[in-house]
């Protein structure tokens, strides 16, 4: 029988501190003068209260590492607690939020999605507007930590591969996780505080830039506002770009980086893919808007920059209806949310790791059919790569397409149409945040959906966002044999 005390000692903990992040927007509320700080002190109390008294109740069974399905427990467990009690300001405060609602925006902002059934936005108390810019920002550093020292440990999805990029001598998951999280922590303030500048540099006020730097750097896609990025058309969306950009790279790089070595940086091939891949897709929307829809080249290479950079980081701001685009950009649109990012980053989606992968492991098929008695040898950055990392991104690639089906199908059979239930299952799947469609649109949201379609895409936000296997393993009966 699993012993788990240390699973609910992590997780109490971290609750009691998601606690103590509700005190900073009840003090901006309390500064604003509407009267609605009460809601984040009864969220802040109630939370801190039960996530100290289970850590306290289960600090006997706390020890230095974790077994393969403590982990498992664990990493699952704090993407269903922290969004639970991250929707008490949505339900006590102004918006008096049903459950599914409250629980949607938690989630989708602490798994980074971007998806909101929230509306009036303008109007927003501002405390509200920050709580959402902060969830998104723990997110993005929490799946940082999740993405470089449980998924490789747990071999999800061919993380595997990265078990020792830079870390191989940390010990075991938790005493490693604490020292990566460490370095990773200053790089993410540090990055966090220069988009704030930058913002500010562009003509956002202090507020605004606040709550867009924790968005756009944790690549989440919470605006203050219901037009999302577009009130910020112009110098703002070329940093926005520039920033998402940054925060999709892989952040052992940059740890790497800041300690003298840049040449793994530099030479990473994911990292150059990435890189070109988004420089084919703006260059191809940039000439269709300049040409198809007879947009002057400024205007058309911006906004191609932002949305193409946008939804291929999984961030989903959106400075346009790029629906009335045409129907070319709006398919190509669709798949470049299934792109995603480098591993080990805030970026979401499948990554682009796994497509070179799986394009390495096609190209060596196709040598071996053409000659028999050749050795032939998928390669990732100069290394042979194991029949067990293949086997897992295979996998991965299976299980994704298959939970996209069977997720737009059961949203279809809410009494959604098609393309809302397809890009709805991709958004949510992928964490993109906008799906596609005039309901759920880049003007649009997810408000009047039904709740049994709320409560689906939630369930896919989870899941996507924990790279599917970590979830799904739960599932079977070996692992509770185990």
């Amino acid at each position: 029988m699993f012993d788990l005390r240390p699973v609910g000692y992590v997780i109490g903990l971290l609750v009691a501190m998601l606690g103590l992040t509700m005190l900073v927007p009840m003090a901006l509320d309390m500064v604003e003068g509407r009267g609605h700080w009460p809601a984040f002190l009864q969220s802040a109390v109630l939370t801190i209260l039960i996530g100290g008294l289970v850590s306290l109740s289960c600090q006997s069974g706390n020890r230095p590492g974790l077994s393969l399905q403590q982990t498992f427990l664990l990493t699952t467990g704090v993407w269903l607690a922290l969004p639970l009690f991250g929707a008490l300001p949505f339900m006590l405060g102004e918006t008096e939020a049903r459950f599914v609602d409250a629980f949607f925006e938690a989630m989708s902002g602490l798994t980074t999605t971007g998806s909101t059934v929230m509306t009036g936005l303008d109007d927003m108390p501002k405390g509200l507007l920050l709580w959402r810019g902060i969830l998104q920002w723990l997110g993005g550093i929490g799946i940082i930590v999740v993405a470089m020292v449980f998924l490789p440990e747990l071999r999800v999805g061919g993380m595997q591969i990265f078990r020792s990029e830079g870390f191989d001598t940390f010990g075991k998951i938790l005493p490693r996780a604490t020292a990566i999280s460490g370095q990773i922590s200053v790089i993410y303030v540090t990055l966090t505080f220069t988009c704030f500048l930058a913002y500010l540099m562009v003509g956002m006020n202090p507020f605004d830039a606040t709550v867009h730097a924790f968005t756009t750097i944790a690549t989440g896609g919470f605006a203050n506002y219901d037009a999302s990025f577009g009130a910020f058309k112009g110098a703002g969306e070329y940093v926005g770009s520039v920033f998402m950009l940054l925060a999709a790279l892989p952040f052992v790089r940059y740890v790497q980086l800041v300690n003298g070595a840049a040449v793994p940086l530099l030479k990473d091939r994911q990292v150059l893919t990435f890189f070109a891949t988004i420089t084919v897709l703006v260059v191809t929307t940039s000439a269709v808007l300049t040409f198809a829809q007879e947009k002057d080249f400024e205007p058309a290479f911006r906004q191609a920059l932002f949305n193409v950079t946008s939804l291929t980081t999984g961030t989903g701001y959106a400075s346009a209806d790029y629906m009335v685009w045409g129907g070319f950009l709006v398919s190509l649109f669709f798949f470049i949310g299934l792109i995603g990012g480098c591993a080990g980053s805030t970026a979401c989606s499948i990554k682009i790791f796994r497509y070179q992968l799986l394009f390495s492991a096609i190209k060596v098929q196709i040598q071996k059919i053409h000659s028999p008695s050749g050795i032939f040898s998928p390669r990732y950055n100069g290394r042979v790569v194991g029949e067990d990392v293949l086997n897992s991104v295979m996998v991965f690639f299976v299980f994704f397409i298959v939970t996209l089906g069977v997720l737009a199908v059961l949203l279809g059979l809410t009494g959604l149409d098609f393309v809302t239930s397809l890009s709805g299952a991709a958004a949510a799947i992928a964490n993109i945040g906008p799906g596609l469609g005039e309901t759920i649109g880049p003007a649009g949201n997810f408000s009047t959906l039904n709740d049994t379609a709320k409560w689906l895409l939630t369930i896919g936000m989870l899941i996507g966002r924990l790279e599917l296997l970590a979830v799904y393993a739960m599932l079977t009966p070996q692992f509770w044999r185990a």
